[in-house]
């Protein structure tokens, strides 16, 4: 049966995911009492941070720091070491994770090489989950940590490419899985794996030729800034977004120059209108002439690429870096999904639909300035909620919160599939502190009533 907690028997929950979203929720739950299963497809966790990971779901090349520095990633409850870099591999970064892990006991509650392959909610209410080896179990709450960088997108050209193609999803090193040593190599999108990879690939002793190709230009932000991590010492909380972006425009601006100075197009839009790429060597690259600069593509040409500008450059290798369709594969409900325009369900705090009680979205934002440890704080507010601490306002209120919100993380963005999911982490955390608060309050009136009614049973 669902184990004992301080209010009673708990709901019992099928977390999907053992990266840095599932673990951190998992461990949330563990001091709640909530009994869990976290199933994940590969041999260990750490999914996008697992180099090389079998499952095929990592991003991760050999050469990849993260752009985070190490004063914003760690968890709250597990400090990063003090000797760390200010911003570490994704070795060290996944030797944080599996310490973490241990450290918390949360292995022996995760079954590896184990797929979901369909999770389906019953109409009371209760999900059937269904694992790669045919087994089917019953939960109570669905708690969905599958990430959102590995179902790789490759837009659609005219024409056809005779030559080797690879989405950044798939690259590792120069020469793996494509040598491109002495070839003439096409890097498409200019978002962070574009600027490390095409920084890397651009330098005399691999490419013959580095081309990087945008729609648009971008701003590149540097890693650093007076000497310390650009990200280390943020805005006050009493400082309004507007004040913030005018105050760090001016800076970056004087620091930076204009994008046009490196031999970049200019940016179309406002410094903070898109999702920063940053790069502490690509502007070098750029302004030392070892990468050209192109348009966005007409179409492809045999061995070739044209551009919008009516330009055609002969090419050997097309690198992808074109992002990433937002994907839940073992949904089969189209409700439960994102939409064509990489949209998911609109979810108050970017956790729960308001009309379904008992399913969770973990992880599924873009947060500046990172992800790793995002999920941690949402787990906060999901944890309190089935232990009956927590209790969300009315679903019609839920659905006005909603539309407030998305409007505030998403609308100074310029439309695009990649700003579907944008918010700023310290806003959010303080917004989600709140609101945990209230609900607080909601619950106590309620009399800390369980929200999800139980109905599994632990398979024997």
């Amino acid at each position: 049966m669902n184990e004992l907690g301080d209010d009673g028997f708990l709901p019992r929950v099928c977390i999907i995911g053992a990266g840095c979203s599932g673990f951190t929720t998992a461990k949330r739950l563990q001091d709640y009492g909530i009994p869990f299963d976290v199933f994940e497809a590969s041999d260990d966790i750490g999914g996008n941070w697992y180099y090389k990971n079998p499952n095929g779901m990592s991003a991760c090349y050999q050469s990849l720091h993260i752009d985070t520095s190490k004063w914003r990633l760690a968890f709250e409850d597990y400090p990063v070491r003090e000797n760390w870099p200010d911003f570490p591999s994704h070795a060290q970064l996944l030797q944080y994770f599996h310490d973490y892990v241990d450290h918390f006991g949360l292995r022996k509650h995760i079954r590896f090489n184990t797929r979901v392959e369909k999770a389906r909610r019953r109409p009371e209410g209760g999900w059937d989950i269904t694992l790669s080896d045919g087994e089917t179990r019953r939960y109570d709450a669905l708690a969905v940590a599958n990430g959102h960088h590995w179902a790789a997108r490759i837009p659609d050209y005219p024409g056809e490419f005779t030559g080797e193609q690879i989405h950044s999803h798939a690259y590792s090193t120069p020469t793996d899985p494509v040598d491109c040593t002495g070839k003439r190599v096409l890097v498409v999108g200019m978002g962070n794996s574009s600027m490390d990879i095409s920084s890397e690939l651009a330098q005399r002793t691999v490419a013959s030729k580095l081309f990087v190709s945008a729609r648009r230009g971008v701003w590149v932000f540097p890693k650093y800034i007076g000497g310390q991590p650009s990200d280390k010492n943020p805005a006050p909380a009493w400082m309004p977004r507007w004040m913030r972006q005018k105050v760090g425009e001016r800076i970056m601006r004087k620091l930076l120059g204009k994008m046009s100075d490196y031999g970049l197009p200019e940016p179309d839009h406002g410094m903070f209108a898109n999702h920063p790429s940053v790069s502490g060597e690509f502007l070098v690259r750029a302004g030392s002439g070892d990468l050209t600069m192109k348009p966005g593509i007409e179409s492809l040409d045999g061995d070739g690429v044209v551009f919008a500008d009516g330009s055609r450059e002969q090419v050997d290798v097309i690198v992808w870096a074109t992002g990433y369709d937002i994907r839940f594969p073992f949904f089969d409900d189209p409700a439960f999904t994102a939409d064509a325009n990489n949209r998911p369900p609109p979810l108050f705090k970017r956790i729960m639909k308001p009309d379904v009680p008992d399913l969770f979205y973990m992880g599924l934002a873009q947060p500046l300035p990172t992800l790793v440890n995002f999920a941690e704080q949402q787990s906060k507010l999901v944890g309190a909620y089935l232990a009956g601490r927590y209790a969300p306002p009315s679903p019609e209120e839920m659905h006005r919160i909603i539309a407030k919100d998305e409007q505030f993380n998403t609308g100074q963005f310029y439309t695009s599939r990649r700003h579907t999911i944008q918010l700023e982490f310290d806003p959010y955390v303080r917004d989600l502190a709140k609101e945990l608060k209230a609900g607080a309050k909601r619950a106590a009136a309620q009399g800390h009533a369980l929200p999800v009614e139980l109905r599994a049973v632990e398979p024997a």
